[in-house]
């Protein structure tokens, strides 16, 4: 149940067990004096508290006691109902000890309250007292909370043996796909790459021109050999490699320096903690955005902008390579992945030709951790 749902509930409960009382308190009064006019109120405040009973069960649990008490002071010889909805509550919260305490000085505090109402034989205060808390209830509504916590506690226990079960498939299935590529390509792709080499090695020795599919191969068993060993470590890596993240940009635009491409980083705004499924996407969207202008866009500058606004992180990266603005953008699996990223944080995601000339990424990231 939603917590919205949960609070609608809790005032209805509320609302009906202070009706309840009420009429029944009406039902044994025929007077009107400050004293029941009092004894009225502890009647409705004992009800209406039941609604905070989730948030402060231990306070409603006190809250209740004392208005049960006080109302049988005022005369009234009303059942604790809502103590009892709040000691449901205090047990299902955990509250065991200090429930028993207080229902321990309810026991001994309704009797004295039945005598300084008036009543002046000890066992009719008794009695009195008993009808406004049995003690076979006070032990049915601790019974009751603290069997409904210990399924939730079984449930959620149930669930975490569930994630962790998955989670460890997850990763046996993860090494034993990294096992088989590596196993079943490793080997097939290195020998392709050598070969292209020595061939390009060769013929260049012998002052032979090189076939521009030959070097095509050597390029693409290169890129496929460095593709495929970062797929294996992506696959190997556990969850107690540290993930990378937004602290981690600077690195990834000093490595596309070291390739010869013109990258600059400038961040705006005031710099501040974000979720960390922000923070590792944002990395994820300048590493791949920086790996396809190296790859595609002819160029030897880009830019990668950061800003930090109120709500939003945003991200801009920019190039002057050969995209025209005609030209619609192929939809490669590097920018599906970021487009998915994006979406599935509630962001945006712009991926264009510039008008300039040159191709733009653009992101917007949510960082509000209270939605």
């Amino acid at each position: 149940m939603s917590p919205r749902w949960s609070g609608v509930v809790d005032w209805a409960i509320a609302v009906c067990v202070a009706a309840t009382l009420l009429v029944t308190g009406l039902s044994g009064q025929s007077s009107a004096t400050s004293l029941d006019l009092f004894g009225y109120a502890l009647l409705a405040a004992g009800g209406l508290a039941l609604a905070a009973r989730r948030r402060a069960p231990v306070a409603v649990l006190v809250v209740t006691g004392l208005c049960a008490v006080g109302h049988q002071v005022a005369g009234f010889d009303v059942p604790a109902v809502a103590y009892l909805f709040a000691v449901y509550a205090a047990v299902r919260a955990g509250h065991r000890v200090v429930t028993v305490a207080a229902s321990v000085l309810m026991l001994a505090a309704l009797p004295l309250a039945a005598l300084a109402a008036g009543v002046h034989d000890a066992g009719e205060a008794f009695a009195r007292s008993r009808g406004a808390l049995e003690i076979a209830w006070l032990v049915a509504a601790g019974a009751a909370g603290e069997a409904l916590r210990q399924a939730e506690r079984r449930a959620e226990e149930a669930e975490r043996t569930r994630e962790e079960t998955a989670r460890r498939r997850a990763d046996e299935e993860r090494l034993h796909i990294a096992r088989e590529l590596h196993d079943s390509l490793t080997h097939q792709i290195s020998i392709i790459k050598l070969q292209a080499e020595v061939a390009v090695h060769v013929a260049r020795r012998r002052g032979e021109h090189v076939p521009e599919a030959l070097l095509a191969i050597q390029e693409a068993g290169r890129e496929a050999s460095r593709e495929l060993r970062a797929t294996l470590q992506a696959l190997r890596d556990d969850d107690t490699t540290p993930p990378r993240g937004l602290d981690h940009v600077p690195e990834l635009v000093e490595r596309a320096r070291t390739i010869g491409l013109d990258a600059t980083l400038t961040i705006q705004g005031q710099r501040r903690d974000v979720p960390a499924a922000v923070s590792r996407t944002v990395y994820r969207i300048v590493q791949e955005s920086l790996t396809n202008i190296a790859r595609h866009a002819a160029t030897a500058t880009a830019s990668v902008r950061i800003d930090y606004r109120q709500d939003t992180l945003a991200i801009r990266i920019d190039d002057d390579g050969k995209a025209a603005p005609d030209t619609a953008p192929e939809p490669g699996v590097g920018l599906l992945g970021m487009r998915e990223r994006v979406t599935a944080l509630g962001g945006c995601l712009r991926a264009e030709p510039r008008g300039e000339g040159g191709f733009t990424v653009q992101a917007e990231l949510p960082v509000d951790r209270t939605s």
